[in-house]
Protein backbone atom coordinates (compact mmCIF):
# COMPACT_ATOMS: atom_id res chain seq x y z
CA UNK A 1 0.00 0.00 0.00
CA UNK A 2 1.10 3.57 -0.67
CA UNK A 3 2.89 5.25 2.26
CA UNK A 4 0.51 6.84 4.74
CA UNK A 5 2.97 9.59 5.74
CA UNK A 6 1.57 12.45 3.68
CA UNK A 7 -2.00 11.32 4.26
CA UNK A 8 -1.39 11.14 8.01
CA UNK A 9 -0.13 14.73 8.20
CA UNK A 10 -2.96 16.02 6.03
CA UNK A 11 -5.60 14.11 8.01
CA UNK A 12 -4.27 15.40 11.34
CA UNK A 13 -4.26 19.00 10.13
CA UNK A 14 -7.77 18.72 8.72
CA UNK A 15 -9.03 17.19 11.98
CA UNK A 16 -7.43 19.93 14.06
CA UNK A 17 -8.79 22.66 11.77
CA UNK A 18 -12.25 21.13 12.16
CA UNK A 19 -11.94 21.23 15.97
CA UNK A 20 -10.33 24.66 16.24
CA UNK A 21 -12.49 26.25 13.56
CA UNK A 22 -9.47 27.67 11.75
CA UNK A 23 -6.98 26.36 9.22
CA UNK A 24 -4.30 28.43 10.94
CA UNK A 25 -4.37 25.86 13.78
CA UNK A 26 -3.74 28.58 16.36
CA UNK A 27 -4.35 27.20 19.83
CA UNK A 28 -5.97 30.52 20.83
CA UNK A 29 -9.08 29.40 18.93
CA UNK A 30 -9.71 26.97 21.80
CA UNK A 31 -11.69 29.60 23.69
CA UNK A 32 -12.11 27.51 26.85
CA UNK A 33 -8.38 26.97 27.32
CA UNK A 34 -7.57 30.55 26.31
CA UNK A 35 -9.84 31.89 29.04
CA UNK A 36 -8.91 29.40 31.75
CA UNK A 37 -5.22 28.58 31.28
CA UNK A 38 -2.35 31.06 31.55
CA UNK A 39 -0.04 31.34 28.53
CA UNK A 40 3.03 30.23 30.50
CA UNK A 41 1.44 27.25 32.21
CA UNK A 42 2.94 23.84 31.39
CA UNK A 43 1.54 20.38 31.75
CA UNK A 44 2.37 16.72 31.57
CA UNK A 45 0.22 13.66 31.24
CA UNK A 46 -0.53 10.42 29.49
CA UNK A 47 -3.04 8.52 27.39
CA UNK A 48 -4.16 5.14 28.69
CA UNK A 49 -6.35 2.38 27.33
CA UNK A 50 -9.59 1.75 29.20
CA UNK A 51 -10.46 -1.43 27.30
CA UNK A 52 -8.60 -4.36 25.70
CA UNK A 53 -7.70 -4.22 22.03
CA UNK A 54 -4.99 -3.76 19.44
CA UNK A 55 -3.30 -0.38 19.12
CA UNK A 56 -3.29 1.64 15.91
CA UNK A 57 -2.94 5.34 15.15
CA UNK A 58 -0.03 6.10 17.47
CA UNK A 59 1.77 8.20 14.84
CA UNK A 60 -1.41 10.25 14.31
CA UNK A 61 -1.60 11.02 18.02
CA UNK A 62 2.06 12.06 18.16
CA UNK A 63 1.56 14.29 15.13
CA UNK A 64 -1.41 16.02 16.79
CA UNK A 65 0.71 17.07 19.78
CA UNK A 66 3.65 18.18 17.68
CA UNK A 67 1.58 20.19 15.19
CA UNK A 68 0.07 22.23 18.02
CA UNK A 69 3.33 22.57 19.96
CA UNK A 70 6.59 21.90 18.14
CA UNK A 71 8.45 21.78 21.46
CA UNK A 72 6.12 19.21 23.04
CA UNK A 73 7.99 16.14 24.28
CA UNK A 74 6.15 12.92 23.45
CA UNK A 75 7.29 9.48 24.58
CA UNK A 76 5.61 6.48 22.97
CA UNK A 77 5.04 3.50 25.25
CA UNK A 78 3.36 1.18 22.70
CA UNK A 79 3.40 0.82 18.91
CA UNK A 80 0.78 -0.03 16.32
CA UNK A 81 -0.05 -3.73 16.49
CA UNK A 82 0.70 -4.03 20.21
CA UNK A 83 -1.96 -5.52 22.46
CA UNK A 84 -3.79 -3.17 24.81
CA UNK A 85 -4.88 -4.06 28.31
CA UNK A 86 -7.13 -1.85 30.44
CA UNK A 87 -4.93 0.72 32.14
CA UNK A 88 -2.02 0.27 29.71
CA UNK A 89 -0.11 3.49 29.06
CA UNK A 90 -0.04 4.32 25.35
CA UNK A 91 2.04 7.49 25.42
CA UNK A 92 3.14 10.28 27.75
CA UNK A 93 3.81 13.93 26.98
CA UNK A 94 4.99 17.26 28.41
CA UNK A 95 4.58 20.74 26.97
CA UNK A 96 2.62 23.98 27.10
CA UNK A 97 -0.73 23.34 28.79
CA UNK A 98 -3.02 25.07 26.27
CA UNK A 99 -1.80 23.02 23.25
CA UNK A 100 -2.05 19.83 25.29
CA UNK A 101 -5.68 20.54 26.11
CA UNK A 102 -6.42 21.46 22.49
CA UNK A 103 -4.82 18.21 21.32
CA UNK A 104 -6.80 15.90 23.59
CA UNK A 105 -9.94 15.08 21.61
CA UNK A 106 -8.30 14.87 18.18
CA UNK A 107 -5.52 12.60 19.45
CA UNK A 108 -8.04 10.34 21.18
CA UNK A 109 -10.36 10.27 18.15
CA UNK A 110 -7.57 8.94 15.93
CA UNK A 111 -6.37 6.41 18.49
CA UNK A 112 -9.80 5.10 19.40
CA UNK A 113 -11.11 4.85 15.84
CA UNK A 114 -8.00 3.26 14.32
CA UNK A 115 -7.45 0.92 17.27
CA UNK A 116 -11.04 -0.19 16.79
CA UNK A 117 -10.26 -1.18 13.20
CA UNK A 118 -7.09 -3.02 14.25
CA UNK A 119 -8.92 -4.79 17.08
CA UNK A 120 -11.76 -5.98 14.86
CA UNK A 121 -9.29 -7.14 12.23
CA UNK A 122 -7.31 -9.14 14.80
CA UNK A 123 -10.51 -10.89 15.91
CA UNK A 124 -11.15 -12.07 12.33
CA UNK A 125 -7.53 -13.10 11.82
CA UNK A 126 -7.54 -15.15 14.99
CA UNK A 127 -10.85 -16.77 14.09
CA UNK A 128 -9.43 -18.22 10.83
CA UNK A 129 -6.02 -19.16 12.24
CA UNK A 130 -4.70 -22.46 10.87
CA UNK A 131 -6.97 -22.54 7.81
CA UNK A 132 -4.62 -20.78 5.40
CA UNK A 133 -7.21 -18.09 4.62
CA UNK A 134 -6.09 -14.45 4.80
CA UNK A 135 -8.32 -11.58 5.90
CA UNK A 136 -8.62 -8.58 3.56
CA UNK A 137 -10.29 -5.20 3.93
CA UNK A 138 -12.44 -3.39 1.34
CA UNK A 139 -13.04 0.18 0.17
CA UNK A 140 -15.82 0.59 2.76
CA UNK A 141 -13.79 3.15 4.67
CA UNK A 142 -14.45 6.51 6.31
CA UNK A 143 -14.14 9.24 3.64
CA UNK A 144 -10.76 10.94 4.02
CA UNK A 145 -9.31 8.24 6.30
CA UNK A 146 -8.80 5.35 3.89
CA UNK A 147 -5.01 5.13 4.07
CA UNK A 148 -5.04 5.37 7.85
CA UNK A 149 -7.77 2.76 8.24
CA UNK A 150 -6.03 0.41 5.85
CA UNK A 151 -2.82 0.83 7.86
CA UNK A 152 -4.85 -0.07 10.96
CA UNK A 153 -6.05 -3.25 9.22
CA UNK A 154 -2.40 -4.23 8.68
CA UNK A 155 -1.64 -3.44 12.34
CA UNK A 156 -4.38 -5.92 13.23
CA UNK A 157 -2.83 -8.65 11.09
CA UNK A 158 -5.04 -8.25 8.01
CA UNK A 159 -4.15 -7.37 4.44
CA UNK A 160 -5.20 -4.60 2.10
CA UNK A 161 -7.41 -5.12 -0.91
CA UNK A 162 -7.05 -2.47 -3.62
CA UNK A 163 -6.59 1.04 -2.22
CA UNK A 164 -8.96 2.66 -4.70
CA UNK A 165 -10.24 2.64 -8.25
CA UNK A 166 -6.78 3.37 -9.63
CA UNK A 167 -4.50 0.54 -8.53
CA UNK A 168 -6.27 -2.70 -9.44
CA UNK A 169 -8.97 -3.98 -11.75
CA UNK A 170 -11.95 -5.40 -9.89
CA UNK A 171 -14.74 -6.47 -12.22
CA UNK A 172 -18.10 -6.64 -10.50
CA UNK A 173 -21.65 -7.50 -11.49
CA UNK A 174 -22.44 -4.02 -12.84
CA UNK A 175 -19.34 -3.99 -15.05
CA UNK A 176 -20.30 -7.28 -16.62
CA UNK A 177 -23.90 -6.18 -16.99
CA UNK A 178 -23.03 -3.07 -18.97
CA UNK A 179 -20.50 -4.97 -21.07
CA UNK A 180 -23.23 -7.07 -22.71
CA UNK A 181 -23.39 -8.67 -25.22
CA UNK A 182 -19.63 -9.25 -24.81
CA UNK A 183 -19.06 -12.58 -23.08
CA UNK A 184 -17.96 -12.78 -19.45
CA UNK A 185 -14.69 -14.40 -20.48
CA UNK A 186 -13.95 -11.73 -23.10
CA UNK A 187 -14.57 -8.88 -20.65
CA UNK A 188 -12.03 -10.40 -18.27
CA UNK A 189 -9.55 -11.00 -21.08
CA UNK A 190 -9.81 -7.40 -22.28
CA UNK A 191 -9.01 -6.12 -18.80
CA UNK A 192 -6.13 -8.57 -18.35
CA UNK A 193 -4.59 -7.43 -21.62
CA UNK A 194 -5.02 -3.76 -20.69
CA UNK A 195 -3.53 -3.85 -17.20
CA UNK A 196 -0.22 -4.97 -15.72
CA UNK A 197 -1.56 -6.23 -12.36
CA UNK A 198 -3.69 -9.25 -11.54
CA UNK A 199 -7.34 -8.75 -12.39
CA UNK A 200 -9.95 -9.64 -9.77
CA UNK A 201 -13.25 -10.87 -11.21
CA UNK A 202 -16.45 -11.30 -9.26
CA UNK A 203 -18.39 -14.49 -9.94
CA UNK A 204 -21.86 -15.44 -8.75
CA UNK A 205 -21.86 -18.95 -10.19
CA UNK A 206 -19.32 -21.68 -10.87
CA UNK A 207 -19.78 -21.08 -14.59
CA UNK A 208 -18.85 -17.40 -14.22
CA UNK A 209 -15.86 -18.35 -12.06
CA UNK A 210 -14.52 -20.73 -14.70
CA UNK A 211 -15.06 -18.16 -17.47
CA UNK A 212 -13.04 -15.66 -15.40
CA UNK A 213 -10.21 -18.17 -15.02
CA UNK A 214 -10.16 -18.82 -18.77
CA UNK A 215 -10.14 -15.05 -19.33
CA UNK A 216 -6.97 -14.74 -17.26
CA UNK A 217 -8.16 -13.35 -13.91
CA UNK A 218 -5.68 -13.72 -11.07
CA UNK A 219 -8.29 -13.72 -8.30
CA UNK A 220 -11.85 -15.05 -8.46
CA UNK A 221 -14.11 -13.24 -6.01
CA UNK A 222 -16.85 -15.74 -5.12
CA UNK A 223 -19.55 -13.31 -4.08
CA UNK A 224 -22.40 -14.32 -1.77
CA UNK A 225 -21.69 -18.05 -1.98
CA UNK A 226 -22.95 -19.97 1.02
CA UNK A 227 -20.31 -21.53 3.24
CA UNK A 228 -20.37 -25.28 2.72
CA UNK A 229 -20.64 -27.57 -0.32
CA UNK A 230 -21.55 -24.73 -2.71
CA UNK A 231 -18.40 -22.74 -1.93
CA UNK A 232 -16.13 -25.82 -1.77
CA UNK A 233 -17.33 -26.89 -5.20
CA UNK A 234 -16.53 -23.46 -6.62
CA UNK A 235 -13.06 -23.38 -5.04
CA UNK A 236 -12.21 -26.85 -6.32
CA UNK A 237 -13.50 -26.03 -9.79
CA UNK A 238 -11.42 -22.85 -10.01
CA UNK A 239 -8.25 -24.62 -8.90
CA UNK A 240 -8.78 -27.52 -11.28
CA UNK A 241 -9.42 -25.20 -14.22
CA UNK A 242 -6.41 -23.03 -13.38
CA UNK A 243 -4.14 -26.07 -13.02
CA UNK A 244 -5.27 -27.32 -16.41
CA UNK A 245 -4.13 -24.00 -17.87
CA UNK A 246 -0.80 -24.11 -16.02
CA UNK A 247 -1.81 -21.24 -13.74
CA UNK A 248 -2.39 -20.52 -10.06
CA UNK A 249 -5.51 -18.50 -9.30
CA UNK A 250 -6.57 -17.33 -5.84
CA UNK A 251 -10.14 -17.62 -4.62
CA UNK A 252 -11.78 -15.02 -2.42
CA UNK A 253 -15.02 -15.21 -0.44
CA UNK A 254 -17.04 -12.05 0.02
CA UNK A 255 -20.51 -11.03 1.10
CA UNK A 256 -22.44 -11.80 4.26
CA UNK A 257 -19.33 -12.73 6.22
CA UNK A 258 -19.30 -12.01 9.95
CA UNK A 259 -17.12 -12.99 12.88
CA UNK A 260 -19.60 -15.74 13.73
CA UNK A 261 -19.34 -17.51 10.36
CA UNK A 262 -15.94 -16.50 8.98
CA UNK A 263 -14.28 -19.77 9.99
CA UNK A 264 -16.92 -21.73 8.07
CA UNK A 265 -15.92 -19.81 4.96
CA UNK A 266 -12.21 -20.26 5.66
CA UNK A 267 -12.64 -24.02 6.04
CA UNK A 268 -14.05 -24.18 2.48
CA UNK A 269 -10.51 -23.69 1.22
CA UNK A 270 -10.61 -20.07 -0.01
CA UNK A 271 -7.31 -18.19 -0.09
CA UNK A 272 -8.77 -14.83 0.83
CA UNK A 273 -11.77 -13.46 2.71
CA UNK A 274 -12.74 -9.81 2.29
CA UNK A 275 -14.72 -8.22 5.11
CA UNK A 276 -16.24 -4.76 4.85
CA UNK A 277 -17.03 -4.55 8.56
CA UNK A 278 -13.33 -4.33 9.43
CA UNK A 279 -13.62 -0.64 8.64
CA UNK A 280 -17.29 0.29 8.34
CA UNK A 281 -18.47 -1.25 11.62
CA UNK A 282 -15.47 -1.35 13.95
CA UNK A 283 -16.34 -0.10 17.46
CA UNK A 284 -13.85 2.36 18.95
CA UNK A 285 -11.47 1.24 21.70
CA UNK A 286 -12.04 3.39 24.78
CA UNK A 287 -9.07 5.49 25.92
CA UNK A 288 -8.57 8.48 28.19
CA UNK A 289 -6.11 11.34 28.52
CA UNK A 290 -5.11 12.91 31.81
CA UNK A 291 -3.11 16.16 32.19
CA UNK A 292 -1.71 17.84 35.28
CA UNK A 293 0.39 20.93 35.84
CA UNK A 294 4.15 20.80 35.48
CA UNK A 295 6.91 23.24 36.41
Amino acid sequence: MTSVGADLSDSVRRALAEDLGSESLEVAYDVTSRLSVSADQRGRGHIRAKAPGVLAGIDCAVEVFRVLDGTCEVEVALRDGDLLAPGAEVLRFEGAMAPLLAAERTALNFLQRLSGVATRTRAFVERVAGTGARIFDTRKTTPGLRYLEKAAVVAGGGENHRVGLFDQVLLKENHFGFAQPTSYEDVVRRCVEGHDRPVIAEARTVEEALAAVRGGAGVILLDNFSAGPELREAVDAVRSCAAGLGRVVDTEASGGIALENVREYAECGVDRISVGSLTHSAPAVDMSMMVKGAQ
